[in-house]
């Protein structure tokens, strides 16, 4: 089963952008060459986006491969299919990387453990219920990404997709 997604780039240092697409290749199994148009939101950081599509599970492996470089603010989304939820990763070199199930019209569907977790944590003192619902539904990553989204608004996007 196949699904499709986007993987926005929203910040990486110059030298940085051709490790990301050797790191895209090795997941999708296809040469890759962004478009890299300059980040105004971070002077000196350059931005890409491109649609991809590939086996369910994509997503996760493409968050993988770019997770390990501090330096890099982006996004993966993999929309749903018959066969699995959708997923969104959005990662920030200050807060790591978030992970997100969707459901098909885009809504975060939390799992029951992860909300029992938070209410036990807010019932003994130790957050604030607001502030663990925010981190459940990537608040702080939305917060964090905005200002990026927002400067790419009209870039290009490039369609990939993975050999099966």
């Amino acid at each position: 089963m196949t699904t499709r997604g986007v993987l926005y780039v929203h910040s990486a240092p110059r030298a940085l952008c051709p490790h990301v697409e050797w790191a895209i290749a090795g997941v999708l199994g296809v040469r890759v060459t962004l478009d890299w148009i300059k980040q105004p939101a971070a002077n000196g950081t350059w931005r890409a986006e491109f649609s991809w599509q590939g086996e369910v599970g994509t997503a996760s492996k493409l968050a993988s491969a770019l997770r390990g470089w501090h330096l890099l603010r982006f996004e993966v989304t993999a929309e749903p299919c018959a066969t699995a939820e959708g997923e969104r990763y959005s990662s920030t070199p200050e807060l790591g990387i978030f992970h997100a199930v969707t459901g098909m019209h885009g809504d975060i569907l939390i799992p029951e453990d992860r909300l029992r977790a938070a209410l036990a944590r807010s019932a003994r003192g130790e957050s604030d219920l607001e502030e663990e619902i925010a981190k459940l539904l990537g608040k702080p990553w939305d917060d964090e990404l905005e200002p990026f989204r927002y400067a790419g608004e009209g870039a290009p996007v490039r369609w990939l997709h993975q050999v099966v």
